[in-house]
């Protein structure tokens, strides 16, 4: 793992912890890829098997050289409004992934979903997650779609993706891990969703985009959601 690119960011707002460093070279590292989306095989052992194959001693040594830093990893990816910020937390007991999204007329970031021991979401659907994989926005850790697409992947959960994505899926995961059947781990993942599950996406009367998973801060119905104000600032900034 290489530093020669290190840039360190300032804190985002609202979001507590780091200090905060700009990475982009990591994604240009396989092993990178079998630890970001490990959260998305937890819960089947076919999918872990596939997604990690022969590489998984050497992935568990370089996870823990990334868990290890005294720094956080940090990855953007820019959307219509503002940019999702992708983190990884080093923080000792409580490591895990977060996932922001942040405009700078904003006075604070949203968490949109998390990855660890009590994970949050499905904070994004499968239409706002190809869509900030596909906008060809400059100003984040990189243009590449498939990049994105697997950065954004985690935070993903929806009842009603297209015939189409099981390609797309698969064409990322050949293109950015070296995973031996990409095919089939991408219909695995696309069925499972994570720990969070998939959710029931739909439009309220208001315009806002919310879901009914359980653990999701876009699910109104939860006493732990998004107020209606700042559920309708996601919505927005996420439309494509």
């Amino acid at each position: 793992m290489t530093n020669s690119a290190e840039t360190h960011l300032d804190q985002i707002p609202g979001y507590p912890g780091g200090p905060l460093v700009h990475l982009p070279e990591l994604l240009d590292e396989p092993l990178f890829w079998l630890g970001h989306l490990y959260p998305c095989v937890l819960h089947s052992e076919e999918a872990e098997e596939l997604l990690f194959g022969a590489d998984y001693k050497s992935a568990e040594d370089f996870h823990r050289q990334l868990s290890g830093r005294p720094d956080w990893p940090t990855f953007t990816v820019p959307v219509a409004v503002g940019r999702l910020h992708i983190v990884h937390r080093n923080l000792k007991g409580d490591a895990g992934t977060d996932y922001l999204l942040h405009h700078p007329d904003w006075d604070r970031a949203e968490l949109l979903a998390r990855n660890d021991g009590h994970f949050m979401g499905p904070g994004l659907s499968w239409l706002e997650l190809t869509a900030a994989a596909g906008n060809s926005l400059p100003g984040g850790s990189t243009t590449d779609p498939d990049s994105r697409l697997l950065l954004l992947l985690p935070a993903f959960g929806d009842l009603a993706v297209p015939d189409a994505a099981a390609e797309r899926l698969a064409a990322a995961l050949r293109a950015r891990t070296a995973v031996e059947n990409p095919e089939q781990l991408a219909a695995i993942l696309l069925e499972d969703q994570g720990p969070c599950g998939p959710a029931h996406w739909t439009t309220t009367n208001d315009g806002q985009r919310v879901n009914d998973g359980h653990y999701s801060y876009r699910n109104p119905t939860n006493n732990f959601a998004l107020p209606t104000e700042r559920l309708a600032r996601v919505t927005a900034a996420l439309a494509s």
